[in-house]
């Protein structure tokens, strides 16, 4: 367990560092946010409530595919053949998971900052949408890590990323974006609790079937 634990971290640490060097998916997605924010605004200026939910989500839906999926594009076959003589295929994708879901929620923080400094601030319960757009970014984090990983096991097919990914990203959207409404009224609504567990099992079996069918992509 301990070295176990030890070889996720020093992947983790790897892609940290890879990452803080070269920083291509940080300032590539932090220069789209900026600017797809900024349109917005000069466009529409401060939207209503129930589109400025709308309008964040699809920014965050595009950060997850541009940061997130690349994350198996820079590995190139014979960096897997050498993590596969290393590590087990069930750590190198748990590896992959903690570290997209570190740099999701880095990106949704700033996403949503730069959200309030253009769009302005609609929210009555900020502290309540935070939570729900950390939790969306971690969903959606696992999601494309999962996908990122067949399409890579397939020749980095984007296309076949793509056509898997719309009909599993289209309900957690959909999710996200009702169970975030609440933090723009007043109003307690009574469903609340079973979405959460609703989106929190999605996570989870996300996570569960990752581990039991990467290994049969690994072996490929």
């Amino acid at each position: 367990m301990k070295q176990t634990v030890h070889q996720i971290y020093t992947l983790v640490r790897k892609d940290l560092v890879l990452e803080l060097r070269q920083q291509y998916a940080f300032y590539g997605v932090l220069l789209y946010i900026i600017s797809t924010v900024f349109v917005i605004n000069l466009m529409m200026g401060k939207p209503d409530d129930k589109l400025w939910n709308a309008l964040f989500w699809v920014i965050q839906l595009f950060v997850a595919v541009n940061a997130i999926a690349k994350s198996f594009m820079q590995e190139n076959r014979g960096r897997l053949l050498y993590f596969y003589s290393l590590v087990p295929p069930r750590v190198f994708i748990a590896a992959k998971l903690i570290f997209n879901v570190i740099l999701m929620m880095l990106m949704s923080i700033i996403a949503l900052v730069c959200s309030f400094t253009f769009l302005g601030n609609p929210l009555h319960n900020t502290g309540y949408f935070v939570g729900i757009v950390l939790l969306g970014g971690t969903s959606l984090s696992l999601l494309f890590t999962v996908l990122a990983a067949i399409a890579a096991q397939a020749n980095h097919n984007a296309a076949l990323m793509a056509v898997m990914g719309f009909p599993l990203m289209m309900p957690m959207l959909m999710l996200l974006a009702n169970v975030s409404l609440s933090a723009f009224v007043t109003v307690y609504q009574p469903g609340l609790p079973k979405m959460f567990l609703l989106l929190g099992g999605m996570d989870l079996l996300t996570i569960a079937l990752t581990m039991v069918l990467f290994p049969f992509l690994w072996k490929d």
